[in-house]
């Protein structure tokens, strides 16, 4: 139902993933037999998570373990490791510089040209070491580097912006990339993002998308939402674009996995984002903790380092244990950031879903005080769901 913002203005209400709450249904399993498994772009996983295109979270090292592991990492071809034949000093002085000094410093470092050797190379260094080759650009950039990237033999190409949509206009120098001529001539199955509402997503899936990224602005280094004041809360969105998947599917017999991109921090988050209708999800500052990613304990937005308008910022978010800690356990904290593959069998088996497809059909309920009611001891002392 749509409310009065003013004469002349209504608006619908959106929920964002903290506002919401899963219902237990009549029959539970054991986690055991809770099946993750998952396809995007014709790889089956057995995690539904996919580490986010980031210079602090993901690298060659990372990509590998990750695949190793069972899920899958993306590597920005926009980043330091692209630009640098050796990433790590640069990396090192991101982590030491100061507040008020980050910015400028970030621009500094990121007006290094992308080398396309470079592209090639570290595609080939994920592959030569057994690891999914997932890549991320901007559509500048993958009108640029696309044949780069498919002569490297990379498995995957997310083409990622702020808003993609197919319908963009350019000031006549400049011929925008036309996304499903794009997806055609790519030898590789192409995602496309990101996006927050059902047509935009139906018009992505029609230009060829193998799968379509959903979120604007929820990340945790991401400023976009007070830079723009553009976005929509994930749960509304992730069900909205999840609708048109499942509209284009019974039109088509094609279906092309949804991702929930941003804001997701705990393994609660996840579970809430796959029974609101996503098929798996990409996350940043999780595993930006972990002590084999490249951030050295720091994370930051995509977007931090523009010349013009930077929306993103630096945040600490430390190291807290390795990355098979954070991804498969055993967990060594107790806020629900470690082991995020238990925690999603084991959400699956308390409300009684089989496969992903099954935890897409829980009952979900508007519940903005789960996270509060009864913690007011765990918030006072800062464990758990308090920190």
């Amino acid at each position: 139902m749509d409310i009065q913002i003013g004469r002349g203005k209504t608006a619908r209400r959106a929920y964002g993933i903290d506002e919401i709450a899963l219902v237990p249904g009549p029959r539970t399993l054991d986690p055991v037999l809770a099946d993750t498994r998952w396809t995007v772009g014709g790889i089956e996983r057995e995690i539904p998570i996919i580490a986010s295109a980031m210079d602090g979270v993901v690298d060659v090292k990372m990509a590998v373990l990750l695949s190793q592991m069972g899920a899958l990492g993306v590597i920005n071809l926009e980043g330091v490791q692209t630009r640098y034949e050796d990433p790590n000093p640069v990396l090192d002085r991101i982590a030491a510089v100061g507040k008020e000094e980050f910015v400028p410093l970030m621009q500094e470092l990121y007006t290094e040209p992308v080398k396309p050797e470079l592209i090639e190379r570290r595609i080939q260094e994920v592959k030569s070491q057994g690891g999914i080759a997932a890549v991320s650009a901007t559509p500048v950039a993958a009108t640029k580097y696309g044949e780069t990237v498919a002569k490297a033999g990379a498995d995957l190409f997310f083409v990622q912006a702020t808003v993609v949509s197919t319908a963009h206009l350019s000031p006549e120098s400049i011929t925008p990339l036309d996304l499903a001529h794009f997806c055609r001539e790519m030898p590789i199955p192409v995602a496309l993002g990101n996006c927050v509402t059902y047509d935009v997503t139906l018009n992505l899936m029609k230009a060829g998308a193998a799968a379509v990224l959903v979120g604007i602005g929820p990340g945790a280094a991401c400023t976009s939402r007070g830079v723009l004041g553009v976005g929509v809360p994930q749960a509304t969105a992730i069900a909205d674009c999840a609708a048109a998947r499942d509209d284009y599917y019974q039109e088509t017999g094609n279906y092309v996995p949804v991702i929930a991109d941003g804001g997701l921090v705990t393994g609660g988050d996840i579970c809430k984002c796959i029974a609101c209708g996503a098929d798996g999800v990409m996350i940043g500052s999780p595993f930006a903790r972990a002590k084999e990613a490249p951030g050295r304990g720091y994370h930051w937005g995509m977007a931090t380092p523009s010349p013009v308008l930077p929306r993103g910022t630096r945040i600490r978010v430390g190291s807290t244990g390795t990355l098979e800690q954070i991804l498969r356990g055993p967990a060594q904290l107790d806020d629900g950031t470690h082991n995020l593959l238990g925690a999603l069998k084991t959400s699956m088996g308390t409300l009684g879903a089989k496969n992903l497809k099954e935890m897409q059909q829980v009952e979900v309920i508007i519940a903005p005080s789960l996270l509060t009611e009864g913690k007011v001891y765990q918030k006072a002392q800062q464990l758990g769901m308090g920190k």
